[in-house]
């Protein structure tokens, strides 16, 4: 029975309830959008909490987060949630629900804050955050390299992150500084919570993605600031 018991736990252990959870409240809030005017109206996007620098400087700093529940019209918010979705489940399976989370948020948040130092642009969007699931990706290649399923599937996402990247050079209105920005967010917060369910990380390794994170993102939002 303890058996059995335990079997129950670990496979409710690894469902992907993060994911289809983030994704569930992604889709309230556009149909809530929606509803209220619409996802691509300008008005309805600045009452949701869509990034909005002058609104930031002036003290509305929960814009910095709000946007990455956020989507601008349906191709947006499909095609983030389809990529959310087969990123996800895989990042949540390495890292636990918890780890996840945090990779999920803080590179959402680190996305926007680069956003607000060099694009002024109204922005919203989970890209962000999903920019920083395929950090946490290179970041399992670099830690676990001589584990050959690990390093090829890291090898994938690096190869469709640079095409992603030379994808937004060229795409109008695509918020290029906020995709890197939670690239290198989610690679350096993945160090820092480590992944226990895979193996060990160095310890130094952990504390100098730390120390570059924190560093890092108070120096762009103060920058965003003072523009």
């Amino acid at each position: 029975m303890a058996q059995k018991f335990k079997y129950r736990l670990n496979r409710l252990d690894n469902q992907p309830f993060m994911t289809v959870g983030l994704i569930a409240i992604m889709v309230v809030v556009y149909l809530a959008m929606t509803v209220s005017g619409g996802s691509t109206n300008v008005n309805v996007l600045i009452t949701y909490g869509a990034k909005v620098n002058v609104l930031i400087q002036q003290g509305e700093w929960w814009r910095l987060v709000t946007p990455i529940f956020l989507h601008i019209g349906f191709t947006h918010i499909l095609m983030n949630m389809i990529t959310l979705y087969f990123v996800g489940i895989q990042i949540e399976a390495a890292f636990g629900h918890a780890r996840f989370l945090g990779i999920f948020l803080v590179s959402g948040i680190g996305g926007n804050i680069a956003s607000f130092c060099f694009s002024d642009s109204l922005s919203a969007g989970a890209s962000t955050a999903i920019f920083g699931l395929f950090g946490a990706f290179l970041m399992l290649g670099e830690s676990f390299w001589q584990n050959p399923n690990i390093r090829q599937l890291s090898q994938t996402f690096l190869g469709f992150v640079v095409m992603n990247i030379l994808f937004d050079l060229f795409a109008p209105g695509i918020d290029l500084a906020g995709h890197i920005g939670g690239l290198a967010a989610g690679f350096l917060v993945a160090y820092t919570l480590g992944v226990p369910r895979i193996g060990r990380v160095s310890t130094v390794k952990r504390i100098v993605a730390t120390v570059v994170l924190i560093v890092g993102l108070v120096w762009l939002y103060m920058h965003g600031l003072s523009r």
